[in-house]
């Protein structure tokens, strides 16, 4: 029997991951694809007047798929004998077919348990093969129906709008890295991803830009909540006109569903100021609606505003920019002076300035891509301009994001960096208390509590007469002295008029004297601890709690060489006479 190399068998590996992550993408595209065609074939069923086929059904089911991933349809059969294009994309419907490619190209490119999954790029490609053959599928079914798309859209935006869900996924699956760049693109721009620096404004301007498009978002769609609730008359008259049995009311109203996002970015490009067209010779903005508007009959179409001048009610739309503004403002003043962080860490003016205005750039780029695709044509003549224009709404963002945001983060990191009152900050000292002072008492307050963890991760027992192990046998001493006179050693300074080696033998420290009644821990100058023994017994404990139990126990010290004469037990009464303290007993004695 012959047995297969390790390499024929990686080989073979990953040929079955790249088929899987291909018949991934197929499955997702014909999810997509089949349970739209089931939603048309129940309306279909449930209509009393059906006017085709289950051929032409599927045709026009096919058609509709497409245009949610962006295609181009076209309606041959119109009145006048002229194919009319329909290019508005219901955006509800995009979600459904971005978030199949999106799924199917992270659960490809994400390794199984026990073997490598395929590589990145491998899982991309494959994933978006075979949604691609669904889409050529779909575009040759529907080529005869009520409902053709254009060739010309397959490429783009259908197959950029695939291969921008694959990407997303796989880089799902390899944790949303903020770089490395390939290979390929730019030295200037790899360099400056490389940087921790740059990677952290990039993310809060990106954070930034995303919270102005959301508010755009919103406040457009309160605008047009706030006019269908004016007009809800026409709006139900609309309504109730387009179909007379609940079949094709519950038709309009899933199609009117889906173009709700389409109607909140309408509302947003009204607040911003260049409004959006309703036909070739019309335009609706704050300042009034011009022209002879060339409106569907549509319920949500209602929300359009009378003709003639606008009023103060239609000017108020302008708080939308500004709310955008305000937020982006807010998100980059909170990265540029957080308030867990020390002042010292805070953005600089320019730094924040620079933030607010990529954060702006970005804002009017999003507000730019979702309006171009939110409007589009639906016929010939007066129809061939329907919707925002994103050219002019994209421009408008960016004024007003920048205008308003970049004045407002700045305010805004003045507020967040205001020294009085702002006890929360933990730089910030109280009021009534000097910063040296408060910086002394932090840095006392800080050792005492390290230490006390060092003493309870090691679990040595204190001994009576030395309650702070390493500095404080001194100061015991120098408590127990009669009449209240403390040992030179209870303090960091020397006395006055004492020579430096009148204690050799004794240690100092911050915890000396600590029983006194009249104790000021702010009359001495704080020692560093960092090489004494009790400090390294902590840090030992911490690495090996960290390890797992990985490293060993702290090394003991090596034991001291015993007199032969024996310990001495007894001070000398010379030493005592001179003022010098007893020698302890745990210390080597004095080189001879």
């Amino acid at each position: 029997m012959t047995q297969r190399s390790p390499k024929a068998t990686a080989e073979r590996n990953r040929t079955l991951d790249l088929a899987s992550a291909l018949v991934r993408g197929a499955v997702a595209a014909g999810l997509g694809l089949g349970s739209l065609t089931v939603l048309v074939m129940v309306l279909w069923i449930s209509s009393p007047y059906p006017d085709s086929g289950p051929g032409g059904v599927l045709r026009a089911a096919a058609g509709v798929w497409l245009l949610a991933h962006g295609a181009g349809l076209v309606r041959p059969d119109t009145l006048s004998g002229v194919p009319a294009p329909v290019s508005m994309v219901p955006l509800l419907l995009v979600l459904g077919p971005v978030w199949l490619a999106h799924r199917a190209a992270r659960d490809a490119a994400e390794p199984e348990e026990g073997r490598p999954g395929p590589s990145r790029a491998g899982a991309f490609c494959a994933v978006t093969a075979g949604y691609l053959l669904v889409v050529v599928g779909a575009a040759a079914c529907a080529r005869g129906g009520s409902l053709r798309p254009d060739p010309d859209t397959l490429v783009f935006p259908v197959a950029l709008v695939v291969a921008g869900a694959a990407a997303a996924g796989v880089w799902t699956a390899a944790g949303r890295p903020f770089g490395p760049l390939p290979s390929w693109s730019p030295l200037v721009l790899q360099e400056a991803i490389a940087r921790t620096l740059f990677r952290d404004r990039a993310e809060a301007a990106c954070r930034s830009a995303a919270a102005g498009v959301t508010v755009l978002l919103g406040g457009g769609a309160l605008l047009v909540a706030v006019a269908l609730g004016r007009n809800a008359g026409a709006a139900q008259d609309a309504f109730l006109g387009l179909a007379g049995d609940w079949s094709g009311r519950f038709a309009v109203l899933l199609l009117a569903a889906s173009l709700v996002p389409n109607a909140a970015l309408w509302g947003a490009a009204y607040g911003l100021g260049p409004g959006f067209s309703l036909g070739t010779g019309a335009t609706a903005t704050p300042l009034g609606l011009d022209g002879t508007p060339a409106v569907p009959h549509f319920p949500l179409l209602a929300a359009v505003p009378d003709q003639g001048p606008g009023s103060l009610l239609n000017g108020a739309a302008l708080a939308v920019p500004v709310a955008a503004a305000l937020a982006v403002a807010w998100f980059t003043a909170r990265r540029a002076a957080p308030a867990d962080a020390p002042r010292a860490q805070a953005w600089s003016t320019r730094e924040t300035v620079r933030v607010t205005l990529l954060a702006a750039l970005g804002c009017a780029a999003g507000t730019a891509l979702l309006t171009a695709v939110a409007g589009g044509p639906l016929g010939t003549g007066a129809l061939r301009e329907f919707g925002p224009v994103w050219w002019l709404a994209g421009p408008a963002a960016l004024v007003w994001t920048s205008g308003i945001g970049v004045p407002a983060a700045l305010l805004l990191r003045l507020w967040r960096l205001r020294t009085p009152g702002w006890a929360w900050r933990r730089d910030v000292p109280e009021a009534d208390e000097p910063p040296a002072t408060a910086r002394a008492a932090a840095a006392v307050e800080a050792e005492a509590e390290e230490k006390a963890e060092a003493e309870a991760v090691i679990g040595r027992r204190r001994r009576w007469w030395a309650p702070w192990r390493g500095r404080g046998a001194a100061g015991a001493a120098g408590d127990a002295a009669p009449g209240g006179n403390a040992a030179p050693a209870a303090s960091s300074l020397p006395a006055p008029g004492t020579a430096p080696d009148a204690a050799p033998g004794a240690l100092v420290g911050a915890g000396a004297g600590r029983g006194d009644a009249g104790f000021e821990p702010y009359d001495f100058l704080p020692t560093d601890p960092w090489h004494e023994n009790d400090f390294r017994e902590a840090r030992w404990a911490s690495l090996k709690r960290g390890s797992g139990g990985l490293m060993a126990d702290f090394p003991a010290a090596p034991a001291s060489p015993v007199d032969p004469a024996g310990p001495a037990d007894f001070a000398d009464p010379a030493d005592l006479a001179a003022g010098r303290p007893a020698p302890d007993p745990d210390r080597p004695g004095p080189t001879p």
